[in-house]
C-alpha cells in the first residue's frame, strides 16, 4: 500500500516542485513514455524497476529545487532518456546495430605509437579501457569513469556514425533466467548476437578471480568459441587479452606487464562467448540488485556490486563480475579487454542506471558519496576524490573531473532513465 501511494503522489509532487516550461520537448518527455507490454518485458515486474521509477522522481523533485543552476541547463524539457533494449523498435534497433558496425569502419584516432594494434575507431576506446585499468577498477572512480565511457561511446555513435538515439541497457534481472531469451542475446537480426559455437573442449571452467586461484568456479557453458549468429557473428576483437580466463585466446604479442603497450599488439580474432544462466540465475537477479539498491552507505554498495569484502568470499560474485561473466570467453572474461564485445556497453549501461538509482533514492545525501582509492585493489592508496581528473584518451577529448560525473543530470550530462 506504501509503494502504491507514494507513485499515485509522486506526479503530483513532481508537478508542484519543478517550474513550467514554455516549450516542448526535444527528448523523450515523462509525459509520453511509450507504452510497453509485459510480453515485450519477459512478462516480468521487477521490483529494482519500481525503485529506479521512484529514483527517476526523487532527481527531478531535486535538481529543481536545490540545483538551479544545473536545471537551467537540464530539465524535462531537454533531458534524454535512455531505455531498456527490449523497449526499443526494430528500427531503432537497426540504428544502433549500424552505428555500432560504423566504429568498426572509422578510423582509429590512437597512433600506432601508443597502440600498434588499433584498427579502428571501436579500437580506441578499447585502448583506453586497458590502458586505464588499473586505475578504474576497484577504485573511488570506477562509477564515475565509466559512467563517462558509455556517454563517451554513446556521443560517439551519434556524432561520427549517425545514431539518433541513446545507449540502450541490459536489464540484469528480466533474463537472469535464461539470458539467450532477451532480446540483447538471443542471436537474431536485432540483438547484440548470441552465444558462441560449442569450443575450447580442454576447459571445464572459468575461476572468479583467476583460474590458477578460483573462488568461485564458473562451468563452462555450451559455447566457449566464435559467435555464429548475429549482427556480430564476424566481429573482430583486435586487442588484448591481458588477464582472460579462456584457454583458447592466443596470447598478445605485446605481453611484457614492464611495456606501457602491453596488451595493445595486433591480435584480430573472432568474438567468442560461452552464455551463463548459471552464473545470472544466482548473481543478476532482481533480489540481487534489490538488496544493492538497500545499501545504507556508499562503502556497503561498491563492495557488494564488485564482489564483497574480501572479494569473492561466500560465493558471492556482485552484478559487476556477473555481468561480464554472463558472456565470458573472450573478451568477456577479461576485465582489461572486456569492452572488444559490444555487449560491454549494454552491461555498464545497467551499472550505472543501479548507480543512479541508489543514488537518486537519497540525492541530498548520495550524489557525491565516494568511496575508494586512486590504485586498484590497493587500500593504502590515496583516497578519489571528487577534484581528481578523469580522461579517456584518444577516445574522447576533454578531461572532467569525478565529481563532473556525479550527477547525470550535471557536468557534461543530461539524461535519466527508465
Amino acid at each position: 500500500m506504501r509503494t502504491g501511494a507514494l507513485l499515485w503522489l509522486a506526479p503530483m509532487a513532481l508537478a508542484s516542485a519543478i517550474p513550467a516550461l514554455e516549450e516542448s520537448s526535444p527528448a523523450l518527455s515523462f509525459d509520453k513514455r511509450q507504452d510497453v507490454s509485459l510480453n515485450v518485458l519477459g512478462g516480468k515486474i521487477l521490483q529494482a524497476d519500481i525503485y529506479a521509477g521512484l529514483a527517476a522522481i526523487n532527481q527531478q523533485i531535486y535538481q529543481a529545487t536545490q540545483k538551479s543552476d544545473q536545471w537551467k541547463k537540464c530539465n524535462p524539457a531537454t533531458i534524454m532518456v535512455r531505455r531498456e533494449w527490449a523497449t526499443f523498435s526494430t528500427s531503432e534497433k537497426t540504428n544502433y546495430i549500424t552505428a555500432v558496425r560504423c566504429l568498426a569502419e572509422l578510423p582509429a584516432k590512437t597512433p600506432k605509437s601508443d597502440c600498434p594494434g588499433c584498427k579502428n575507431r571501436y579500437d580506441d576506446f578499447v585502448a583506453t579501457h586497458i590502458r586505464q585499468t588499473f586505475a578504474i577498477h576497484n577504485t573511488g572512480n570506477f562509477l564515475a569513469w565509466h559512467r563517462y565511457f558509455t556517454y563517451a561511446y554513446e556521443q560517439t555513435l551519434r556524432n561520427e556514425c549517425g545514431y539518433k538515439g541513446y545507449q540502450p541497457y541490459y536489464n540484469w534481472p528480466r533474463w537472469a533466467d535464461d539470458p539467450m531469451k532477451s532480446p540483447v542475446l538471443d542471436g537474431s537480426a536485432t540483438s547484440m548476437s548470441g552465444n558462441g559455437v560449442a569450443g575450447c573442449v580442454n576447459q571445464t571452467f572459468y575461476g572468479i578471480p583467476t583460474n590458477d586461484a578460483p573462488v568461485i568456479k564458473i562451468p563452462k557453458g555450451t559455447g566457449g568459441g566464435c559467435v555464429n549468429s548475429g549482427p556480430f557473428q564476424d566481429w573482430s576483437v583486435n586487442l588484448g587479452p591481458v588477464f582472460t580466463d579462456s584457454l583458447c585466446t592466443p596470447a598478445n604479442p605485446i605481453s611484457d606487464f614492464t611495456d606501457p603497450n602491453m596488451g595493445l599488439g595486433s591480435n584480430p580474432r573472432c568474438l567468442k562467448r560461452d552464455i551463463s544462466a548459471w552464473t545470472t540465475s544466482q548473481w543478476s537477479n532482481d533480489a540481487m540488485v534489490v538488496k544493492l539498491l538497500n545499501s545504507p552507505d556508499i562503502k556497503t554498495f561498491w563492495y557488494d556490486m564488485q564482489g564483497g569484502d574480501p572479494a569473492f568470499a561466500n560465493n558471492f560474485m556482485g552484478v559487476h563480475t556477473a555481468g561480464h561473466f554472463t558472456v565470458g570467453a573472450d573478451p568477456g572474461s577479461d576485465f582489461f579487454t572486456s569492452p572488444g564485445d559490444p555487449y560491454f556497453f549494454f552491461h555498464h549501461g545497467q551499472i550505472d542506471r543501479v548507480w543512479w538509482t541508489w543514488q537518486n533514492m537519497n540525492p541530498s545525501v548520495r550524489i557525491n558519496a565516494i568511496y575508494g582509492t586512486t590504485v586498484i585493489a590497493d587500500p593504502t592508496a590515496p583516497a578519489s576524490k571528487l577534484s581528481d581528473s578523469m580522461t579517456l584518451g584518444y577516445a574522447f577529448p576533454g578531461n572532467i573531473t569525478i565529481g563532473d560525473a556525479m550527477s547525470t543530470m550535471g557536468g557534461p550530462f543530461c539524461y535519466t532513465y527508465i
